[in-house]
């Protein structure tokens, strides 16, 4: 299994922060490689499902679809991929990640946790998957700060 935490403190309220990442719409925004989300159902909070199209290396786009699987106004937020009939179905038996607010002064302190169970050979490189999630929150949360009003975030390799 691998787990990763990344934490950072935002200038922006709870509030504020909430009403990003709490709308699958905002996802190109702020998470890396987003390059558009679809299907988003109008339910709000738990049970509220998208699809994210990532850019992959070579530009080509890849499919990932997603539910929310908790929420708490202002507090939490906790989304889960949908792994079974996708091509990521080889390598993963799940995926979550949840993203946390707390007051924090006039800002919000976030943390993004991310834990996925790994398939088959794929248990052997947990450390290599740790490793990867854990950029990916930090470039996460980089962004959110850029989407909610602090300095834009710096690309890939900068």
């Amino acid at each position: 299994m691998a787990r990763v935490s990344r934490s950072r403190r935002l200038g922006a309220s709870p509030k504020d922060v909430w009403s990003v990442i709490s709308d699958p719409y905002h996802l190109p925004r702020w998470w890396p490689s987003t390059q558009r989300v679809e299907n988003v159902t109008s339910t709000e909070g738990k049970g509220r499902k998208w699809t994210q199209v990532l850019e992959t290396k070579d530009g080509r786009g890849v499919r990932a679809d997603y539910r929310c699987i908790s929420s708490a106004n202002a507090e939490r937020y906790v989304f889960e991929q949908l792994i079974e009939g996708s091509p990521f179905e080889k390598v993963l038996k799940s995926s979550r990640t949840e993203i946390h607010l707390e007051p924090a002064g006039e800002g919000t302190e976030v943390t993004m946790r991310s834990e996925q169970k790994l398939r088959g050979l794929s248990r052997t490189g947990g450390f290599m998957m740790r490793r990867a999630s854990g950029r990916i929150l930090a470039r996460a949360l980089e962004g959110l700060d850029g989407a909610t009003g602090g300095p834009p975030p710096a690309e890939a390799g900068s």
